[in-house]
Formats: structure tokens, C-alpha cells, sequence
């Protein structure tokens, strides 16, 4: 792995989303390579037409509502790119990932993470 910087999202990128308010004992989908789970509470989550969801309190710390279905994610990420490929555990599952690909961190430590292609996480993030 290259070393992790520290990167922020741009202002102009920007997602739409929706809390799953129903009642639900949750929602199970393939993306990824593998099976990602959603819980009450929970988001989901359109950005540019890549649609997934956030966990509830990871939204709610790292999220801005700018207008009524549109947020910004305002909080810093540390990212590095991957040398190859492989997966990462994330709160909704698994995330497989390429060499190139960015492993992105909500917390400076290396918790919470995700994995995002190249060309998307350096369409939507700048360094910060």
C-alpha cells in the first residue's frame, strides 16, 4: 500500500439519499462481490448513479444536509491505493477491491473503511 493521506470530499459532490424508516428486519444485496446488509435506520445512498447504503450513525457523523434529500459528506477521510487486489470488511459487508483502487477510512486510525475505485474517489475527492 502507498502511504494514507488525508483527503475531503468535493463541494461539489454531493449525494442524494433516503433513511429506510420502514419497519424492517433489514435489507440484503449483492454489490461489491459480495452481500451488503442494511438496517432500519440506515441510508441509502445515490451518488452520481453509484447507489449503496451508510450505516446510520456513520451518516449522521459524517453527512451535512444542504437541501431536503441532498447531503454532503463533510468530514475528512484518510485513503490509500491499493498494490492489490483484495477485499475489506466494511458495517455492511465485504467490499473487493483492484489494485489502483483507493482503501478509504472514515476514522485517521484505519477504522471504518471501504474500499472506492480509482477513477470515482478522484472524481468526488480532493486532498485535504
Amino acid at each position: 500500500m502507498s502511504g494514507r493521506k488525508r483527503y475531503r470530499r468535493k463541494a461539489s459532490s454531493f449525494v442524494t439519499a433516503v433513511r429506510i424508516e420502514f419497519d424492517t428486519d433489514g435489507i440484503s444485496y449483492r454489490k461489491w462481490g459480495a452481500t451488503q446488509h442494511a438496517k432500519q435506520g440506515d441510508w441509502l445512498v445515490d451518488s452520481k448513479g453509484d447507489v449503496y447504503t451508510v450505516d446510520a450513525d456513520v451518516f449522521a457523523r459524517t453527512y451535512r444536509r444542504l437541501s431536503p434529500g441532498v447531503y454532503i459528506k463533510t468530514t475528512p477521510v484518510w485513503a490509500e491505493i491499493a498494490d492489490a487486489p483484495g477485499a475489506i470488511s466494511t458495517k455492511e459487508g465485504r467490499t473487493h477491491y483492484e489494485a489502483g483502487d483507493y482503501l478509504v477510512f472514515n476514522d485517521e486510525s484505519g477504522g471504518d473503511g471501504y474500499a472506492v475505485q480509482a477513477n470515482e474517489f478522484e472524481e468526488n475527492y480532493e486532498p485535504d
